[in-house]
């Protein structure tokens, strides 16, 4: 991520905190608040993103997938709905799972961005992560849950 992404930073970090979250066996509220207190922004001093530090993120973004994640049992019926038979959700990676849960909590959140901004921030993030065939499950994934969603967004000319 570059300076030039602040929102691309907070989705990012929001990943990295479902991730905590679900390995830790914590809450999503408690991660987030130790997230904006020791990972978020960049004070002087730390080393940014070598130190685990999400230096660029927009804390309210953030927060608000975060928020939208929180109860990711509905979340995740929607994402196994839209996974192939053979990608069951609990073969899924934990970051995968995690990546899934964010994108589709925004997708879903009332206000946010356009879908389409969303699958393409959450594939590029999902390339970061990831070289095999996960992006191309993500982009399948969101599309599916976008389509079916926010299906006033892809009715018209492209």
């Amino acid at each position: 991520m570059t300076a030039t992404r602040p929102r691309t930073a907070s989705r990012v970090a929001a990943v990295q905190a479902l991730f905590q979250a679900e390995q830790r066996e914590q809450s999503v509220e408690a991660v987030m608040q130790e997230f904006i207190r020791h990972r978020l922004g960049d004070p002087p001093g730390a080393g940014g993103f070598a130190e685990g530090r999400v230096p660029e993120a927009e804390v309210d973004l953030f927060a608000r997938i975060l928020r939208a994640a929180a109860s990711h049992e509905a979340l995740d019926h929607d994402i196994a709905a839209a996974l192939p038979p053979e990608w069951p959700l609990a073969r899924l990676d934990a970051v995968l799972r995690a990546l899934l849960r964010a994108a589709v909590a925004e997708i879903l959140m009332a206000g946010g961005p356009p879908a389409r901004v969303v699958i393409n921030e959450y594939l590029d993030i999902a390339h970061g992560f990831f070289s095999g065939e996960e992006p191309g499950l993500v982009n399948g994934v969101l599309n599916h849950i976008a389509r079916e969603r926010r299906a006033a967004e892809f009715s018209g000319p492209r």
